[in-house]
């Protein structure tokens, strides 16, 4: 059968026929291995090398360091953790001559041919261990250029590196060596390095307090040229109280809150344990204002301060917030960690007492509280087995993590958005969204998102939807006949393409945004995209979809990928189930979902599964395709879309689910054999013998969920 888990039988779920316990064990073992989890704050600098928008780093030599003289050498040390000893893919944009070291070897040196062009990207793989790998760049100053562009090989991929030093080992960024004519020997820099005078000097900030804005005093100087003056400046630590009784605070002219309550004289009464202090005070109309604070114990004792939000860092206690002239102190009192401070038209967000110094957050988690595609489809599936659990009487666990993790990615919106505009374009939390090019980077959990909101309290999720729908709506590519296509996207090998995929991406979003806006035009357009697609990518002769069409070559690939084909017929099913009877589409699209319907029933095999490449038996069988095959056949039976006899789509529907709980669900809740993220080829053997199936893969979890809720679906349906 070509199965990659046949060996696994012993580990496979005894409990076969009883699908509420696979759905069971399927949420159970995602949620457990995903927990509900804060993002990481860190120290920021805008002032050094950071990420552009294109996610890559760069070092312009010439306007770090004018007047360098040709020759002299500019050194960048960061550190990246990797989970695995692998390979890290890394794309160098050479200005002059460049050369790389990982963990103490050279790995790559640029040439004269590839130093020729300034916009000619070299590929390097750079071998990596497991745990921390140091990361050295040299940079030669020449006449015609002195530095790089570096980092991710593909834009939005949101890896990042911290320094290099001890000093700074909290801070995203690279340590400099400012122009020398030292040529290191030994890296990560060693003691005698140090004393050659090289890496002694790489301490960031790059650029210290000038005398004069020292002379301004911490908030003069953080805030200075912002209009500050006579304006309200918010400075917030925390405090850990290890006895019960009254604290003091002395904090000059400041007004104090302690857990968002203000302290009367500057004292509180409190219980043991950790508390937020909040200072409420006047920059000086002549731009100086030098804050400091003490807290007392009841004994008179000073206790120690340290960050909210950069935990025990006592390096930057205090982060400040501001200017602030209208938005009332009962607002800054309420500190939210991942949400912007202030209202209106003066929301800001946090900084710390260093040039160009903020707080930074960083989303470090694999998958809770991100915003992807995947995810979307993982989600949906996990919301319909809660809400099937809250039928049969069993809590609302599953839903309450989902609503969560989408309240999560509702309230950090507009962080993310500030974090582009202030640090350079590459963000740290929802990069694909913030950074939205394509419809992969929002149709999914922007469905997910409307999907959710219809019976679970998400906050003020309309902002997120139409941020969402405007780009699908107004922004996305289109060909001339209305269809959506990818013209200009940051990963430029998908450039003038259609994919069927893309029907998943938006369909659904625009079928549950036209009833978020009460608008029909909408669900005109979610009808109007299958007809396009359906001209481009479906092969008539096969009743199945080619993955992608390619308009460099004006043809589709002439393969069935099995995913691909899953996202056509579930996307149809999600428009079926909310276009009117009389929409003027409809009987053209139940055609074309029976066509289909008819196409995958023939590669069906005998054990019920669908393979990676629907007519191409000795690829294997894909979990995924297979799930969203039974949610296509359960919805069309129970919604009446098929003529006739329906027995052999039920039969169908029921054998795949059994082969699923045979041989992809273990008694642990692993699901196995699902095919990881594509590209694409016009090769069927690149989607069978490269594109292989993974463990736990988020393409598969979410639908097999959809499947099982449909099958208990189906066996109610008369």
């Amino acid at each position: 059968m070509g199965y990659y888990f046949n060996d696994l039988d012993a580990v496979f779920s005894a409990s076969h026929g009883d699908t509420e316990h696979s759905l069971s064990v399927l949420a159970g073992r995602y949620i457990g291995a995903n927990p509900e989890s804060p993002y990481t704050a860190r120290p920021f600098t805008t002032e050094g090398i950071i990420r552009n928008k294109d996610y890559r780093y760069e070092f312009d030599g010439n306007a770090f360091f004018p007047g360098t003289e040709d020759g002299k050498y500019a050194y960048a040390w960061g550190k990246i953790r990797r989970d695995a000893c692998g390979s890290l893919r890394f794309l160098l944009i050479p200005k002059g001559p460049v050369k790389i070291w990982a963990n103490g070897t050279e790995v790559y040196a640029t040439t004269f041919e590839s130093e020729r062009f300034d916009d000619n990207p070299v590929t390097i793989d750079i071998p990596v261990e497991k745990g921390w790998n140091h990361i050295v760049l040299r940079f030669t100053k020449t006449r015609a250029g002195f530095g790089a562009e570096f980092g991710t090989w593909l834009g939005k991929l949101d890896y990042y590196f911290l320094h290099g030093t001890d000093e700074n080992d909290n801070m995203e960024g690279f340590d400099i060596v400012p122009p020398t004519s030292v040529r290191f020997q030994d890296y990560p820099p060693s003691e005698k390095s140090y004393e050659d005078g090289g890496f002694s000097k790489s301490v960031l900030p790059l650029k210290n307090w000038s005398d004069e804005e020292s002379r301004l005093g911490n908030v003069g100087r953080i805030f200075k040229g912002t209009g500050a003056e006579g304006k309200r400046i918010a400075a917030r630590s925390r405090f850990t109280s290890y006895a019960p009784g009254e604290i003091e605070i002395r904090a000059g002219d400041a007004e104090i809150y302690v857990d968002g309550t203000k302290a009367e004289n500057g004292k509180a009464s409190l219980k043991a344990g950790i508390h937020q202090v909040l200072a409420i005070l006047k920059a000086g109309a002549d731009g100086k204002a030098d804050f400091s604070c003490d807290v007392l114990d009841r004994n008179g004792k000073k206790l120690p301060l340290e960050n909210p939000l950069i935990a025990c860092d006592e390096k930057y206690p205090w982060m400040f917030a501001g200017p602030f002239a209208k938005t009332p102190d009962s607002s800054l009192a309420d500190f939210k960690t991942d949400a912007l401070v202030g209202d209106g038209d003066e929301k800001t967000w946090w900084r710390i007492d260093i040039p160009g110094g903020f707080i930074r957050l960083y989303n470090e988690n694999p998958l809770w509280g991100h915003w992807d595609y995947p995810l979307g489809v993982t989600l949906y599936g996990l919301i319909e087995t809660g809400r099937m659990q809250i039928k049969n009487g069993k809590g609302d666990a599953i839903a309450r993590y989902v609503e969560n993790h989408v309240r999560k990615t509702v309230r950090t919106l507009e962080y993310a958005l500030f974090d582009r505009d202030h640090f350079g374009g590459a963000t740290c939390v929802h990069h694909l969204l913030s950074s939205i090019d394509s419809l992969d980077d929002c149709g999914s959990f922007g469905s997910l998102l409307l999907e959710v909101a219809k019976d679970r309290d998400v906050g003020d999720y309309g902002a997120i939807a139409d941020y969402v729908g405007d780009y699908i709506t107004k922004k996305q590519a289109r060909l001339e006949d209305g269809s959506f296509w990818r013209k200009q996207m940051m990963h430029k090998f998908h450039n003038g393409t259609m994919w069927a995929d893309d029907l998943y991406m938006s369909v659904p979003f625009l079928c549950r945004y036209a009833a978020f806006k009460n608008d029909g035009n909408i669900l005109d357009d979610a009808a109007r995209q299958f007809l396009g697609f359906k001209k481009r990518l479906y092969m008539a002769d096969k009743k199945l979809m080619a993955h992608v069409f390619d308009f460099r070559r004006n043809m589709n690939t002439g393969v069935p990928w099995g995913r691909g084909n899953g996202w056509t017929i579930f996307s149809l099913s999600e428009l079926l189930q909310v276009l009117p009877e009389n929409h003027k589409n409809r009987g053209e699209l139940l055609s074309f979902f029976r066509e289909l319907s008819e196409g995958y029933l023939s590669v069906q095999d005998e054990s019920g599964m669908f393979h990676q490449v629907l007519d191409m038996p000795e690829s294997y069988p894909e979990s995924s395709c297979t799930s969203m095959f039974i949610c296509a056949f359960s919805r069309g039976i129970r919604n009446g879309w098929f003529e006739g006899d329906t027995s052999k789509y039920r039969e169908s529907a029921m054998r795949a689910w059994a082969a699923l709980e045979k041989c992809a669900i273990d008694k642990a809740g692993n699901l196995y054999g699902v095919c990881r993220g594509s590209e694409f080829s016009f090769n069927p053997k690149y989607y069978s013998e490269h594109l292989l199936p993974q463990l736990n893969n988020t393409h598969g979890i979410g639908i097999t969920l959809l499947a099982g809720v449909e099958i208990l679906k189906l066996a109610e349906f008369a």
